[in-house]
């Protein structure tokens, strides 16, 4: 873990410095000396591996959009954007206003000059790309990350940008759903706490409770304050101070509300600013994976925080519990977003291959007259004998048979299934299995969501379309037959994973990376040379 010291007074003196320099770089200042046959022929040279930059710069006749006296304010303000990247949690090394400023002032012929304007172009698009939509490509991250990075077109980027104001231009680059915002003075915030030493000792023990005293009761009370979920306080016993500050924090990281710090809730409550850092900073690069309208409704499904939500016109109306994947390879959740079509109610339950064979067959094998709920049918929809079938012969490979679920109470898929089709076979549906949704990590699905209150996840969803939602549902209900119901007006579906989080009207959110993805994210950060800084207000 790298972390290092700004000194914010000093680094905006510095730069100063430079923005005046660059004002007055006089190799830049002359059109005539600038836009010279030579300069054109170099830019054109320098251009001539891109395709991109080759036809922005032919458009132009090869004049250049850095390099005239004119252009000083989109000099200066690619350099202000480079000096503030590490704040969007970008490696500030990558994109060094220093060295830029360095080459401008030694950039004396026309030559160096052409060379200069199109390596600006190339490094102004490398930015841009970064921070609209993010250093990585989740898929090389982790395979079950299927996001569609909403890439710009680098030709119109660049053409966007020299007929606008370059400041705002650039202004307008990082995502501009609120959350991306939060994220950022949260990590800021985070940033002068590391300055400031952080938030002291750790809690020793494996549990703490009401009426507690000594040495571990003084660590959690100091720990609750200075994290900010308790009023300073002399008590050194287990109090209700202390009790209600545990309940505030178990709410701000989706624990069990109980009061009692136990081993969860003290693991989360050592868990050190640079970790909590790490998870905003890769929040932010997941924002910029999603940088792109998301739905005036839609459907939001956070992975680490089990619910599903639904958000009308940025605001939360709807939520619910949710059990998500397994945390073995083969069962988690993949992420992604698409769109949900319609809802099927007294669904029947299609079994995936892959549970029909590693978990139903060797059943089978083993008894014929297993898992009798499930009818075993051929190619042509004909339901299977299973007294005269002979199992023992098949593998994975060869078993013949489809197997069903028919329409029942006690169907996996419970009475109400949402469907928004994708190849990854994942949708939202009801279980008959309720007793998971009391559990604080509910990892157990085979990769779809299941919903504690599916109905009146229906009945919100249905209410956009008829004047009597719950009626409607409850009569197809009845029936127990099978019935689909479109949706008039489709609604995104996004399923993310986010470990850190900030409501619109609250403190910052943390939770477990259950899955570890996080973790991986941040070292591929780490490698493209992203860093944790401490910065003094």
């Amino acid at each position: 873990m790298s972390s290092y010291l700004v000194l914010p007074r000093l680094r905006t003196a510095l730069f100063a410095v430079l923005m005046t320099a660059v004002v007055f770089v006089s190799a830049f200042a002359s059109p005539a000396s600038a836009q010279s046959t030579e300069f054109r022929q170099a830019v054109a040279q320098a251009a001539a591996n891109d395709a991109e930059l080759v036809n922005f710069y032919r458009e132009r006749g090869f004049e250049g959009i850095w390099s005239k006296s004119g252009d000083r304010n989109r000099r200066n303000a690619l350099l202000a954007a480079f000096n503030a990247a590490a704040d969007h949690g970008l490696p500030a090394d990558q994109y060094d206003a220093e060295g830029l400023m360095a080459r401008l002032q030694a950039a004396s012929t026309p030559q160096e000059q052409g060379a200069l304007e199109v390596e600006m172009s190339r490094q102004f698009l490398d930015y841009a790309r970064d921070i609209q939509t993010g250093l990585l490509t989740p898929s090389r991250i982790d395979s079950a990350i299927h996001r569609q990075v909403p890439l710009r077109s680098r030709l119109g980027t660049l053409r966007a940008f020299a007929q606008s104001n370059p400041a705002a231009f650039i202004r307008s680059l990082p995502p501009s759903a609120p959350e991306y915002t939060r994220l950022m003075a949260e990590k800021l915030r985070m940033e002068r706490l590391l300055a400031d030493g952080g938030w002291g000792a750790t809690v020793p023990g494996r549990k703490l409770e009401r009426g507690a005293t000594g040495a571990a009761v003084i660590a959690l009370r100091n720990r609750l304050i200075t994290m900010g979920y308790m009023e300073r306080s002399t008590t050194q016993t287990y109090d209700d101070s202390i009790f209600a500050g545990v309940q505030r924090f178990q709410q701000a990281h989706g624990l069990g509300i109980d009061g009692t710090a136990g081993p969860g809730t003290l693991e989360e409550i050592n868990r050190s600013p640079e970790e909590r850092l790490r998870s905003i900073i890769v929040a932010m690069e997941r924002e910029r994976w999603i940088n792109r309208p998301r739905g005036e409704r839609h459907v939001w499904v956070n992975i680490t925080d089990f619910t599903a939500k639904i958000i009308d016109n940025g605001v939360e109306t709807f939520s619910t519990r949710s059990v998500v994947g397994a945390r073995d390879r083969e069962r988690v959740t993949p992420e992604f977003s698409d769109v949900m079509e319609f809802m099927v109610i007294n669904p029947s339950w299609y079994v995936p291959r892959s549970i029909i064979t590693k978990e139903y067959l060797p059943q089978l094998q083993n008894n014929p007259r297993a898992v009798r709920n499930l009818l075993i049918t051929d190619r042509n929809g004909r339901v299977v004998d299973r007294n005269t079938a002979d199992f023992s012969g098949y593998s994975a490979t060869n078993f013949p048979y489809s197997m069903r679920e028919p329409p029942s109470q006690g169907n996996a898929l419970g009475l109400v299934k949402f469907m928004f089709p994708n190849r990854h076979n994942i949708y939202l549906h009801d279980t008959p299995a309720k007793s998971l949704f009391g559990r604080e990590v509910r990892a157990y699905s085979h990769g779809c969501i299941r919903l504690a209150d599916p109905f009146d996840f229906a009945y919100a969803l249905l209410a956009k379309q008829v004047g009597n939602p719950e009626e409607v549902f409850q009569a197809h209900l009845r029936t127990g037959r099978e019935r689909r119901v479109d949706l008039d007006a489709p609604v995104p579906v996004h399923l993310i994973y986010r470990t850190a989080f900030v409501p619109a009207d609250g403190r910052v959110q943390f939770r477990r990376d259950v899955y570890g993805r996080d973790g991986r994210i941040w070292n591929a950060l780490s490698r493209e040379g992203v860093v944790l800084r401490a910065v003094r207000g």
